[in-house]
């Protein structure tokens, strides 16, 4: 009888560590509610799965690369990595860029030193060599850039620039994005959470349940209750199936189905009916 053939490594226990980022408090912008809140409830969520959390809260561009640097060095070959960030983010010429608490108004002139690449973060932990890297990104808000030159030559041109995120990618990695690449999200203003790390904490402690099946539930919970005006978006470059973020391994203790057939099932009914011959065979004699 043909068996079902089980990915085993879905089960094998490996370090599981997450950075968790939440920016509300900017000094230059608009303030955020729910980017607080949604880092310590995600790191809760986390560590009840056997994750080793990092939580930084509001920090400064110099804290957050440093906080980065830090993680990255902690990462070993084949450790499932999560990277978590909830803030300002914002596109600038195929490039996103995660927003510090310190940041100025910004121009295309100096994101790089007053921003920090999405894309460089993904490429960094990455290159760590882990099992898998997700990319959690609840950070489609709308930051406006100002560009003065720009401006001057197209009134109009900056606008559509300065709204939402571009997907990304990189080699074993997935990066989800709390909507859709030149949209923005719902901050949820008057909740606890924002709309897509709200749903992100009803499934991602989800036991043996793979990674973009959790989000296909995560992204069918937003699109529901923002009326299709928030659709959430997956990039995935993963080499590796069943990524379970809670892996568990299912209990064999109780009773087989009957239609189960293992080889020492088969040895000892031939047996039983072997022995059935035999007193057969005497009765008769």
């Amino acid at each position: 009888m043909a068996t079902q053939k089980i990915d085993s490594t879905a089960f094998q226990p490996r370090r599981k560590l997450a950075l968790v980022i939440g920016i509300g408090k900017y000094e230059h912008c608009q303030e955020l509610e729910n980017p607080e809140n949604d880092a310590n409830d995600m790191s809760s969520a986390l560590e009840s799965i056997d994750f080793i959390v990092t939580k930084k809260l509001h920090l400064k561009r110099a804290e957050m690369k440093h906080a980065i640097i830090d993680f990255e060095e902690s990462i070993e070959p084949d450790d499932m990595v999560l990277f978590y960030f909830a803030g300002h983010g914002i596109q600038w010429e195929d490039q996103n860029y995660l927003i510090p608490k310190d940041s100025p108004t910004l121009n295309d002139t100096n994101l790089n030193n007053s921003a920090i690449k999405a894309q460089a973060i993904l490429n960094t932990l990455s290159d760590r060599n882990p099992y898998v890297t997700i990319f959690l990104l609840d950070c489609c808000t709308s930051y406006h850039l100002h560009n003065p030159e720009v401006d001057a030559r197209n009134p109009n041109a900056s606008v559509s620039k300065s709204v939402g995120l571009k997907p990304m990618h990189k080699a074993g990695s997935l990066v989800a994005f709390a909507c859709e690449p030149g949209t923005i999200a719902i901050e949820g203003r008057g909740q606890r959470n924002g709309l897509f790390t709200k749903h992100l904490l009803q499934h991602i402690t989800t036991a043996n349940e793979d990674i973009q099946m959790i989000l296909r539930d995560v992204a069918d919970g937003v699109i529901k209750e923002s009326k299709s005006s928030q659709i959430p978006f997956v990039s995935a470059s993963l080499s590796k199936k069943d990524i379970y973020l809670c892996s568990q391994q299912r209990n064999q203790s109780h009773k087989p189905d009957d239609s189960t057939t293992t080889p020492d099932d088969i040895a000892e009914a031939q047996q039983e009916e072997q022995s059935s011959k035999v007193e057969v065979i005497q009765t008769i004699s």
